[in-house]
């Protein structure tokens, strides 16, 4: 989750320098329900001692609002197409989802339908 995270504050940032700004929280899509509940728990737990640096720079960014974990189904993780194997059903229902990819909504952005 903490690789995650960093990425997404670099994307934000590098959107911001191009001039796009973002009023809503950044989602982090999570099918481990224990890493996100040990993310968001600030209450110390002696059996994640050897994560608690990437949990402490995962939970900081959760608790100043710059991202928010969300719970997504393992099926759904769109992610799996550049990851794993996959037989042909679940790589279409995956492609069918647009591999997360929607149209830009701030107008200064193009989209190609190329």
């Amino acid at each position: 989750m903490a690789v995650a995270v960093s990425e997404i504050i670099r994307l934000r940032w590098l959107l911001r320098d191009l001039g796009v700004f973002f009023v809503t929280l950044m989602s982090l899509f999570c099918d481990n329900q224990a890493a996100r509940h040990i993310a968001t728990n600030p209450v110390y737990q002696e059996r994640t001692k050897h994560v608690e640096m990437d949990c402490y720079f995962v939970r900081e960014r959760i608790m100043s609002h710059e991202i928010q974990p969300q719970p997504i189904s393992t099926q759904h993780q769109v992610v799996d197409i550049f990851t794993k194997a996959l037989d042909s059903e679940q790589f279409q229902y995956l492609c069918s989802m647009q591999a997360g990819c929607t149209r830009p909504t701030h107008s200064s952005l193009r989209w190609s339908n190329a």
